[in-house]
């Protein structure tokens, strides 16, 4: 298998990749889209929202936001060791503030020091004089395979010429190199899992 990256910047990477069946290279893509884990806001606490916006949409919203953090501090919450969350599979976070002015993702409080929203600047919501929110989430290790908010790229490729041609879009606060690398571990736990699973049946 030989990889070579044609083109890089900002959010996106493309690179060459040969010496791979389809399946492999279809797996690869899937595997980027849907399992990689990334992390978004699940749980939220409203104490107080009177910016005209109804909870169900401001929870939406929030979810939405992509965050950066460091995958090789957390677990996936669903595959992690403790009972009911805990601070290697989730997030704390607030959001505090009165009117008048606009909300945006950096107003949102977080106690991690290497988690931050990938995009500051994203709007949540419009607060009048008299407006008010105060929140408390949480937030999960997740994977795109069980709601679109975990999802880590847009993924596609073409095949020419003996080569598969990757395009990888991350819309997740992972950049595009780590998404790549982290597809490929997920697949390589995936082959040792089935091996494990064939031999103790066989």
């Amino acid at each position: 298998m030989e990889i070579d990256i044609t083109e890089e910047s900002g959010d996106t990477i493309e690179f060459e990749l040969e010496g791979v069946s389809a399946g492999f290279a279809n797996s690869l893509r899937r595997t980027m889209v849907g399992n990689v884990p990334t992390l978004a806001i699940e749980e939220i606490r409203v104490t107080r929202n009177n910016s005209g916006l109804f909870d169900e949409i401001l929870a939406h919203r929030l979810g939405m936001i992509p965050w950066e953090f460091d995958p090789d501090n957390y677990d996936i919450h669903e595959e992690c060791d403790c009972d009911d969350g805990c601070p290697e599979c989730e997030v704390q976070m607030a959001l505090q503030k009165e009117g008048p002015g606009t909300i945006t993702a950096s107003d949102i409080s977080v106690p991690s020091e290497d988690v931050e929203p990938a995009k500051p600047e994203t709007k949540v919501a419009d607060l009048k004089e008299d407006g008010e929110l105060d929140l408390e989430m949480t937030a999960y290790i997740g994977i795109g395979q069980e709601h679109a908010k975990w999802q880590a790229a847009n993924t596609s490729y073409s095949y020419e010429d003996g080569t598969f041609h990757f395009k990888v879009e991350s819309v997740s606060g992972l950049d595009p190199r780590t998404i790549v690398s982290k597809a490929v571990e997920r697949l390589e736990e995936d082959l040792e899992g089935f091996e494990e699973s064939l031999e103790e049946n066989l």
